[in-house]
């Protein structure tokens, strides 16, 4: 295990302080803002530890509300809405400086026999010929701008352009992403775990998808974005540290809101999680 992917897996691991409150923390790298798939990640360990083991989640519903305050601690509260005969719910509040940050609602479930099917998975070229992001952000912008994706827990595979690059040859415009990706290390084997790193993850790339059918980047100064809302469904197991193949689209983008949603497969080609989220986009005249 990477030192990187160990110290995601320590911020994972949530301090319990009384029954159902949990604290959690963010990295020492003092960010502006919390990263929200962060707070979701967490949010996701705090419901998990409250629901029997032999239950996995089957979907997670959140709203990013408020910035999160990297400097401070973040408090996650579980409400145990119900426990059913097949379904468990839990709804998870996290607290900053009083007010609530984020919310989520997550409903877990005992797998039952029943119809079985999936999309197929897009054609893309095997993980290991497609170079990691770091060294394509390093080409585009220099080594200090591609540092933090080369100590990223998340190894990180575009298959197609970047934004930046879409944004400077309009030729590279397209609406769909697809996107390698995989814990930078071997994990343990803690069902819950994998599902909460790929909630991690889940948030790293997916509003990209916006950008790039508008030839738009976070660095041409003029586009700034967040995410106001996250959903996930989890329909088979999976691993996490195994390579994952996240297409990603924006189906419809207008009044500075984004709709982005994903498909994560495995690299046999089983359909393992979807994921739809609204963003926040903002553009700006570009300074003179």
């Amino acid at each position: 295990m990477t030192d990187t992917l160990g110290k995601l897996l320590d911020l994972l691991d949530l301090e319990q302080i009384e029954l159902d409150i949990f604290r959690g923390r963010s990295p020492s790298d003092r960010r502006q803002r919390v990263f929200g798939g962060q707070v979701a990640g967490q949010a996701l360990v705090a419901a998990g530890r409250t629901v029997p083991a032999d239950r996995p989640v089957h979907s997670l519903h959140a709203y990013f509300i408020r910035p999160g305050d990297p400097a401070v601690p973040l408090v996650y509260i579980v409400d145990r809405v119900r426990d059913g005969r097949s379904f468990t719910t839990r709804r998870v509040s996290v607290i900053q400086h009083g007010k609530v940050i984020f919310t989520l609602s997550a409903s877990f479930h005992h797998a039952e026999p029943g119809p079985d099917h999936s999309a197929p998975m897009p054609q893309a070229p095997p993980p290991e010929s497609v170079p990691p992001h770091a060294e394509r952000l390093e080409k585009a912008f220099g080594r200090e701008a591609a540092k933090y994706f080369r100590d990223n827990p998340i190894d990180l595979r575009f298959v197609g352009p970047l934004s930046v690059e879409a944004q400077r040859d309009p030729s590279l415009r397209t609406d769909q992403s697809l996107v390698w990706l995989r814990a930078d290390g071997d994990m343990p084997d803690d069902p819950l775990l994998h599902v909460c790193l790929m909630t991690y993850a889940s948030d790293m790339t997916l509003l990209d998808s916006i950008l790039l059918r508008h030839g738009l980047s976070w660095a041409d100064g003029s586009t700034t974005g967040a995410s106001l809302d996250h959903a996930m469904w989890f329909h088979r197991p999976f691993r996490a540290d195994r390579w994952l193949l996240y297409v990603q689209e924006s189906p419809s983008a207008t009044g500075a809101r984004g709709l982005a949603r994903g498909q994560v497969f495995t690299q046999e080609g089983h359909l393992v999680v979807s994921v739809v989220q609204e963003g926040l986009i903002r553009t700006a005249p570009k300074p003179s």
